[in-house]
C-alpha cells in the first residue's frame, strides 16, 4: 500500500531483483512502484515499511528520506515539500513531532520543537530578509508569548497572536532604558503591503489557508513618553 494508505495493484522490486506483485511477508530491501506513482524504496519487515528509506510523492512532488514505523514517517527524518521548503528532524505517527529545523523557500528559518505537526514548545523564527527573530513559547504554530528581537539588539518581550505582539508587553534598549506600552492588532485593508512570509504547511505538506494581514499599532504607558522616539526610530 503507499503512503497515503491507497490499495490496489503494486509492484515491488527487492534488492535480488525479483519482482513480486505485494511486499506481503517481505522483509529486507527492495523498491516499491505504486498505482498513483509513488515510490517507496527502503527497508520492508514482514511487508511493511520497517526501518529506514525514500519515499517520493509524485503528485505533490514532495521527497521524504528517513525512518519508517509501522507504514508511517517516524524517528529522524528529512522531507522535501515542493514550493515550500524543507524540513529536518524528528517524525511520530508521520507527523513533524519532536525537535526539527524547518527551512522555508524564502531563505526563512524556524529551529525548535513541533508537536503532531505544528510549531508547539519552544523555538525561535529567523526572517532571512530583515533578520529579525522571533523567539518563545509557540502553540498550534503559533507564536504566544515571547520576544521580538531586532539585529540591532533592540527587543520586545511580551505576548503574541497570529504571530504578531498584541497586549501588553516591554521594549528593551542596548542603553538599558525599558518602555512599556501596548500592541494592538488591526486588520489591513485591501492593497495595503506587507512584506510576503513563508508559507506554512501542515503535518501532509498541503498549504494551509493564511489568515487575514494585520497592522500593529503601539501605544505607550503614560508617563514614558521621553523614550517613545527609540521605539518609532527603530527601522520597520
Amino acid at each position: 500500500m503507499s503512503e497515503e494508505g491507497d490499495q490496489g495493484k503494486y509492484k515491488l522490486v527487492t534488492e535480488n531483483a525479483e519482482v513480486k506483485t505485494t511486499s506481503r511477508g517481505f522483509t529486507g530491501h527492495g523498491t516499491a512502484f505504486y498505482e498513483n506513482q509513488d515510490v517507496y524504496e527502503g527497508d520492508f519487515i514482514d511487508g511493511i515499511r520497517q526501518g529506514t528509506g525514500i519515499y517520493r510523492y509524485h503528485k505533490a512532488g514532495h521527497r521524504y528520506e528517513g525512518g519508517w514505523d509501522e507504514n508511517v514517517k517516524s524517528g529522524i527524518g528529512k522531507m522535501v515539500y515542493n514550493g515550500v521548503g524543507e524540513y529536518h528532524g524528528y517524525w511520530e505517527n508521520g507527523r513533524r513531532h519532536g525537535e526539527g529545523v524547518f527551512t522555508y523557500k524564502n531563505g526563512d528559518v524556524y529551529s525548535g520543537w513541533w508537536q503532531y505537526g505544528q510549531k508547539a514548545g519552544y523555538g525561535t523564527y529567523l526572517f532571512k530578509d530583515t533578520s529579525m527573530k522571533m523567539c518563545g513559547d509557540w502553540k498550534n504554530g503559533q507564536l504566544t508569548k515571547g520576544q521580538w528581537i531586532y539585529p540591532n539588539g533592540v527587543y520586545f518581550e511580551g505576548h503574541f497572536e497570529n504571530n504578531k505582539p498584541k497586549g501588553d508587553g516591554i521594549w528593551y534598549f542596548k542603553n538599558g532604558n525599558t518602555l512599556q506600552g501596548t500592541f494592538e492588532q488591526k486588520t489591513k485593508q485591501k492593497g495595503d503591503d506587507e512584506p510576503p512570509s513563508e508559507e506554512e504547511v501542515d503535518g501532509d505538506g498541503n498549504p494551509i489557508e493564511k489568515k487575514a494581514k494585520i497592522d500593529l499599532v503601539w501605544n505607550t504607558s503614560a508617563g514614558i513618553a521621553a523614550s517613545a522616539h527609540q521605539v518609532n526610530s527603530v527601522e520597520q
